[in-house]
């Protein structure tokens, strides 16, 4: 396709990605769907898609091909893919990062997600990019070197942001919030994460390159933090998140149990309350 079909294909995309989560109005995402180019964020092809139980070759080398709701592989031995567009529209809308916000993608892997929050917050916002693995970030550099308002950086993305951020959004599975995430989130900020559970084998071995559990969205208020469960998903594990196989077995536990959806409310080193959803001594959700 050359490239005016192409941009017709991105606004199908676009409309379908949004439409598949139930997202109405909300122009300037499905814009932002609709304006990035996938293929500039991925490998030249032939491009690798998730099938379930491994990968295969997508049967064509035609960028079209990209715009639909599929796992394309990034690092495919660490199972590191550009993500569910689907997925990350509804992260991304309900993070609803405006223009002028302060960003931050922690987990960016090539950048394409990265790409939308740089539109979304447009020229007078900043969006800070954290990725760890210092190939995907070597990635992110180059790919995002048109994006003026985007600084990618190698580092832990337990760490950051360093300073009050309005958007945080996190690609990759925690068992908690880190400290950074809550302490530097700004009133009337917002952060999106996944709180998941490693995956385990029949005794109890740890398998971190998945971890399943399911999307939060914390705001914070003058007064407290608010808290709501978007959707179940799959993320990498994160690297630096260090838990106990007991924390693993009761989150995993508590999400079996159900319940996530009546959460309303983030305690954040604060004393245990009853009737929390999920508790730790220094932070539950209820």
């Amino acid at each position: 396709m050359d490239e005016t079909e192409l941009a017709i294909c991105r606004q199908a995309y676009a409309t379908q990605m949004l439409a598949k989560m139930g997202i109405v109005g909300d122009e300037r995402l499905r814009q932002a769907f609709a304006t990035v180019p996938r293929e500039d964020f991925l490998d030249p092809p032939p491009w690798r898609m998730a099938n379930g139980t491994g990968y295969q070759d997508m049967p064509s080398t035609d960028p079209v091909i990209l715009y639909q709701d599929v796992l394309i592989a990034l690092q495919e031995g660490r199972q590191v893919n550009n993500g569910s567009p689907s997925l990350h529209a509804l992260g991304l809308h309900w993070l609803a990062p405006q223009p002028g916000d302060t960003a931050c993608h922690i987990g960016v892997g090539g950048g394409y997600y990265t790409a939308m929050l740089s539109h979304l917050v447009g020229s007078g916002g900043h969006v800070s990019a954290i990725e760890y693995d210092r190939d995907l970030a070597a990635r992110a550099i180059a790919n995002l070197a048109p994006y003026g308002n985007v600084e990618v950086v190698c580092g832990n993305g337990l760490e950051w942001p360093q300073s009050p951020a309005d958007a945080i959004y996190v690609n990759f599975g925690v068992h908690r919030p880190a400290e950074a995430w809550i302490d530097n989130l700004a009133i009337g900020g917002r952060l999106i994460f996944p709180l998941c559970a490693p995956s385990r084998d029949g005794n109890d071995n740890l398998r971190p390159r998945s971890a399943r559990g399911g999307f939060f969205l914390i705001q914070r208020t003058p007064e407290h933090y608010r808290a709501r469960y978007l959707s179940p998903t799959v993320f990498v594990w994160g690297h630096g998140a260090t838990g106990t196989i007991e924390t693993y077995r009761v989150l995993d536990s508590t999400f079996r149990q159900g319940g996530m959806g009546k959460v309303t409310r983030l305690r954040w080193k604060t004393p245990k309350q009853e009737d929390e959803w999920y508790s730790e001594e220094d932070w539950g959700l209820l």
